[in-house]
């Protein structure tokens, strides 16, 4: 649900923006999101008992580094319509418009064991050229028993599992005797 709402500010965001702004309006927004994690702000933001006004304040203060006259009337229009909640849903929507308009997109490798900085880099490499994108893949290491890559923002994830490999050798070579 918070995610169809966001969409509609991003909607309005990107007819009144260039992609310079658009780029700038999302490192604040994802700033902002991560605040998200701090439960004492959490609950200023959220707690009825705090005025609007208050809350439109300490957020305008938060993105006045940005001096961006859209973003404070957006942050504005948030705290008007009891919409604060949904920053991290904007942050997220907007790194997903702009890694879709750009073709750049951030994806996760899992392993339980080492892969060499070559190795991700030829991964990378690979998916570039296969999706016409830009793919910067980061290193996970985790129990996964085999090599998962991850690419959320184009919904890919390719999997090597060494059990899955393992049973269906036995199964290869049972099948053959």
């Amino acid at each position: 649900m918070e995610e169809l709402i966001a969409k509609k500010y991003i909607k309005a965001l990107k007819t009144n923006s260039d992609k310079e702004s658009l780029q700038n309006i999302t490192d604040v927004f994802s700033t902002l999101a991560e605040s998200f994690s701090n439960e004492k702000f959490v609950n200023i933001v959220v707690n009825p008992h705090v005025s609007a006004s208050d809350k439109s304040e300490i957020l305008l203060a938060a993105v006045k580094p940005a001096n961006s006259d859209v973003l404070n009337n957006l942050i504005q229009l948030l705290v008007e319509n009891k919409r604060i909640e949904i920053i991290p849903a904007i942050a997220s929507e907007l790194k997903k418009y702009i890694a879709d308009s750009t073709k750049t997109y951030e994806g996760v490798i899992y392993s339980n064991s080492d892969i060499e900085a070559k190795v991700i880099t030829d991964l990378g490499n690979g998916l570039n050229k296969k999706f016409d994108s830009t793919i910067s893949l980061d290193f996970v290491k985790n129990d996964f028993n085999g090599i998962k890559v991850e690419v959320e923002g184009l919904g890919i994830e390719i999997n090597f599992s060494k059990d899955r490999i393992d049973s269906q050798i036995i199964e290869h070579i049972i099948k053959a005797i």
